[in-house]
């Protein structure tokens, strides 16, 4: 008779090395962009497209998450978010290719991006895969106030 299998915890190195990849990641990205020949303003518009990517990301893990977990949502959620990474994604390859940045600065900015977007997939799983430990632990479950215990 097979045994049910036991479930797998992330161990403790592999968490150091999702949050080192992301913080390397991110030290990529912004040393890349503080050191863009560029105008400011093309050096706010890459970083503010950075910013909503990462944001996006995080919004989409959740919802492919839920999704999974057959959690309800309202329904055009599964559209707002797919459509804000989709624009996010766009809209960063868009100014990486059409803003006139030596091929050089561009190919570096497009791999560190996306390295940053793995790294932070890879991020939010084990965030919300250790949440789920600590649930099911017990865990983040708010105690009873005294009016509630009587």
């Amino acid at each position: 008779m097979p045994r049910p299998l036991a479930p797998r915890h992330d161990t403790r190195a592999w968490q150091i090395q999702v949050w080192v990849s992301f913080g390397v990641a991110v030290l990529l990205c912004g040393s890349g962009l503080a050191y863009l020949p560029v105008s400011p303003i093309e050096r706010a518009f890459l970083v503010m497209a950075y910013v909503f990517c990462l944001c996006t990301v995080f919004a989409l893990a959740k919802f492919v998450r839920d999704r999974h977990a057959n959690l309800p949502e309202t329904p055009a959620w599964g559209l707002v978010v797919w459509g804000g990474f989709g624009a996010a994604m766009a809209l960063t390859g868009w100014g990486l290719w059409v803003l006139e940045i030596p091929s050089a600065f561009a190919a570096y900015l497009l791999v560190a991006w996306l390295f940053l977007i793995s790294a932070a997939f890879t991020l939010a799983k084990t965030l919300r895969d250790a949440h789920e430990d600590r649930l099911a632990l017990g865990f983040n479950r708010p105690t009873p106030t005294p009016s509630e215990s009587v």
